[in-house]
This record gives structure tokens, C-alpha cells and sequence, in this order.
């Protein structure tokens, strides 16, 4: 599948596209003044950006087209979330509250639970939740209501690109169909793309101006205008051929970041029976200047992505006869991380004369990785429900998530959280490290502590009371 660097498109003049009354009446200068008008939208940072869904990867976007000039408006359910951001207050981590109200004052920002507003934007841009159900399959349900509320409200000249990731034949075989209820024509009344979400919470080195945006579109019209839109935001645009590849382009991603932390997780429990420290030979392997790359072990995989995307193309795979060995092997690995985390941490009660059940155990770190307020799918959860259910009392502490949020798979879980004093660590029977966040002091932890399972290797620098240390 070709893949080509996009140049992006320069206005020849300021004067605004004709409209197409009064010329030569084809289809095709119909079509081409469509695309035109919003071409020239985008370029004059005229056009109005609408953003659907408002979490770890919508309300970024907003931030980052509003402050590239645009005014935008948010679209959420969530009545709490449209509040704050009239507010300009920010209820994410990694985008700042003074920036959200600069950009209220500067009346680039907007946020509304009215999907009848839609017609009024020139962009559309969905980020919905994509999960798994109960049973392992992809729900598609938020991206089936959002394309029928699009869809209800689709005009003429309006450019609607899916950015939740999913399986590929998602953008043609639900969100054209649903867009076309409308009667108007893809590629010539309105323009649809799919550009898959690349945000990496809590990096510091790429926000999502710096990372390309992969664009796939089944008309030229479609990527052109997707391309133009993401050009004016961030440093490159990748175009491929079709909603498909920019569908499985995502996937490969995360399925790659899945297979390899399965595998190094594997060689953790491997190497940890014959007595040989994983992340040594890790950090060993690692000083090779070509031909790897590092991936690290931990007590299960977490965020919206790995957990989840990979089975997406093991669903769809199955409609071809195809069986995904790889993915599920990987699955079925990483899914059981928990469970050996829990079995290191009861052998290591039992060696100090105690059991899990009647134990109090302390987790540190409910986000699924360093530094983060995010923890969507976190293996903290499941380590929660498996402690409790060996009758342990487990409190947590997160310096970013001083409350359990709803979840959709652990809603039962009524775990208190805590201030991290002396009085705490010392009455715990152990502390358990499930997220390494950096603010935490790891010499004073271990000091403190009575026993304490390490899942992340963080305390490897830790001089005194290494015997306290079991790592997992």
C-alpha cells in the first residue's frame, strides 16, 4: 500500500473560492467548489471544528486546534465535563487549566451537550469509546450513536473523520452507510476520513502537535480535506490509500507494543524461576545499537489501547477464517500477570508467618502508567478484585486520582483511599507497587514498610531494607 509525505496545500490568494453558481453546472465543478470552500475554511482558520467526546484523547484535540486558531467546540453526554470546559477548567492531567482559559477568552473554545449544533461545524472529529464487552467482542456502540447523531445533523461541505480506534471496514461499513442516510453523496456533498488517535499520556517529549497523523480516505476529495485539516495542527501528515490501512495502521501499532511486553512478561516469570533478574538482562540487551527494543515487564497491561485493540483484528479476523495466534497467545499472557503478581505476594506473606486473607495490603499507584491521572483498564483493578477476593482489606493511594472513578468491569470494587503517612505504610502487612509514579519516595516507602511487592522494579535503587524487597 503506497504511503506518500503530504505537501500541504498553500492558498494561492486570500479572495474566497467561487461557490459554484453560474459556472459550467457539471457535478464535477460542483464537487470541486465543495471541496474548495472548506479547503479555503481551513486554510483562513475559518472553518468551525467540532470535536465529539471529550476525554483523554478528545479534549487534547480541542486544546491543540483551538490554540492552532480555530474555534471549537467540544461535544460530550457528559454534562459535567461541558460545564468545566465553559469554565475553562480542565479535568485532565496533561491539558492545563490556564490554557483552557486563554483560549475562552481568545473565544476559540466552546463546549455543549446539543448534537443540533453539529450542522454548524465544518469539521467533525470523533474520539468515542471503543471497549470490548463481557465476552471479549467489540462494542460499537458509541460509534453507531455518534454517526447516526452526524448523521442527523450532516450538511453540505462538512469534512467527518472517525479518530476511535477500531477494526478495519469500520469508517465504510457503519459510519458511510449512517452518513449517507442523509442523501448526500461521500466525496462530492460531504468528506469522510479515518485518522487513527496517537496520544501518549504523560510523554513529555510528544504532546500531539509533534506526532504525524496517519489520514486514510477512499476518495481523493475525502484525504485532501482530512489532510489539510491535520496539516494545520501538527508537524506532518501521513496519507494512505484508504479508511482500512489507516484503520489497521493503529492496530499494528498497538498490537506490536502487546506481543512484546507479553513476551518480556514471559520471560519475567521464566527468569524469575531460575533465579535471574529480568530487568539486568533487559538493560543488558538493551545496549545493542541496531536490532532491538526495550520493553519491560509489569503486573498487566493497562490504558484504552493495548488492552483492547488488538482483539478488535482478532474478531474481524475470524469473519475471514483467519485465527490471530500471536494476538491471542499475547492476550492470554499478559491477562494473567495479575494473578502471578498475587501469587508472589501471598508466598511472600506465608514466608513471614502470615496469609493474604485478614492481611492489609496497600497499592500504590491506581493509573495505568508513571505520571498519569488515566486509569482506564488499569491492572491495578484487577489486583483489587483478586486481593479482595482471597479476603484481604486493601486500601490505595494516587496522588492524581484521589477517588475511583466509575468503571464499566469494576464497579463493585469499594476500595478506600488513603494518605500516604508512616502510620499507613507501617500498618500495612504490604505494600504492593502497581504504578511507579515519580513523586513517590521509595527509600521512605521501603523504610516504613513491613514487606513490600514491587511489579515495576522501582526500588532497584533502594540501599536500605532491600530484604523488605520482593519483586514481582
Amino acid at each position: 500500500m503506497a504511503v506518500m509525505q503530504k505537501v500541504l496545500l498553500r492558498p494561492r490568494s486570500s479572495a474566497k473560492p467561487h461557490n459554484g453558481s453560474g459556472g459550467s453546472g457539471t457535478a464535477a465543478a460542483a464537487q470541486q467548489s465543495t471541496l474548495e470552500s472548506l479547503l479555503w475554511k481551513i486554510r483562513t482558520r475559518e472553518a468551525k471544528v467540532g470535536v465529539i467526546g471529550l476525554g483523554y484523547v478528545g479534549l487534547p484535540l480541542v486544546r491543540l486546534f483551538a490554540s492552532r486558531g480555530f474555534a471549537v467546540t467540544g461535544f460530550d453526554i457528559d454534562e459535567s465535563k461541558v460545564k468545566k470546559i465553559q469554565k475553562g477548567e480542565s479535568y485532565i492531567k496533561s491539558v492545563k487549566t490556564e490554557m483552557l482559559l486563554a483560549l475562552k477568552k481568545a473565544k476559540r473554545l466552546d463546549a455543549t451537550s446539543d448534537f443540533k449544533r453539529l450542522s454548524g461545524m465544518d469539521a467533525i472529529i470523533i474520539c468515542v469509546p471503543t471497549p470490548l464487552t463481557a465476552d471479549g467482542r467489540p462494542d460499537l456502540s458509541f460509534i453507531r450513536a455518534t454517526a447516526k447523531l452526524a448523521g442527523d445533523n450532516l450538511r453540505a461541505g462538512q469534512l467527518i473523520v472517525l479518530e476511535s480506534t477500531t477494526y478495519p471496514g469500520t469508517t465504510r461499513e457503519i459510519m458511510k452507510p449512517e452518513l449517507e442516510k442523509s442523501k448526500l453523496r461521500l466525496g462530492k456533498d460531504f468528506f469522510l476520513a479515518f485518522s487513527p488517535e496517537r496520544e501518549d499520556p504523560g510523554n513529555k517529549h510528544f504532546t500531539n502537535e509533534d506526532i504525524p497523523k496517519v489520514v486514510g480516505a477512499n476518495d481523493p476529495g475525502s484525504r485532501q480535506a482530512a489532510s489539510a485539516l491535520y496539516g494545520a495542527a501538527v508537524v506532518k501528515v501521513v496519507e494512505v490509500s484508504s479508511f482500512e490501512a489507516a484503520e489497521s495502521a493503529k492496530l499494528l501499532e498497538n498490537i506490536y507494543r502487546c506481543v512484546n511486553i507479553a513476551l518480556v512478561n514471559e520471560l519475567k516469570m521464566c527468569f524469575d524461576r531460575m533465579g535471574i533478574d529480568v530487568w539486568e538482562v533487559i538493560d543488558a540487551a538493551a545496549t545493542k545499537p541496531f536490532g532491538f527494543q526495550a520493553f519491560y515487564p509489569g503486573p498487566g497491561l493497562g490504558g484504552h489501547c493495548i488492552p483492547i485493540d488488538p482483539f478488535y483484528l482478532s474478531w474481524k479476523a475470524r469473519e475471514y477464517q483467519f485465527n490471530t495466534r500471536f494476538i491471542d497467545l499475547a492476550g492470554e499472557l499478559n491477562t494473567q500477570m495479575p494473578y502471578y503478581v498475587v501469587g508472589k505476594l501471598e508466598r511472600a506473606l506465608k514466608e513471614r508467618g502470615k496469609t493474604l486473607e485478614g492481611a492489609k495490603i496497600l497499592l500504590l499507584g491506581l493509573a495505568y502508567k508513571r505520571d498519569i491521572d488515566d486509569p482506564r483498564e488499569s491492572p491495578a483493578f484487577r489486583l483489587m478484585e483478586i486481593v479482595q477476593e482471597k479476603g484481604a482489606k486493601i486500601v490505595y493511594n494516587d496522588p492524581y486520582i484521589p477517588a475511583i472513578p466509575p468503571t464499566r468491569h469494576y464497579k463493585h470494587l469499594k476500595v478506600k483511599a488513603v494518605a500516604l503517612t508512616e502510620a499507613e505504610v507501617g500498618s500495612a502487612d504490604a505494600v504492593l507497587i502497581a504504578t511507579d509514579h515519580s513523586s513517590y519516595d521509595w527509600n521512605w516507602i521501603v523504610k516504613h514498610a513491613q514487606l513490600v511487592v514491587d511489579t515495576r522494579n522501582t526500588c532497584a535503587r533502594v540501599v536500605d531494607g532491600k530484604d523488605k524487597i520482593v519483586r514481582a
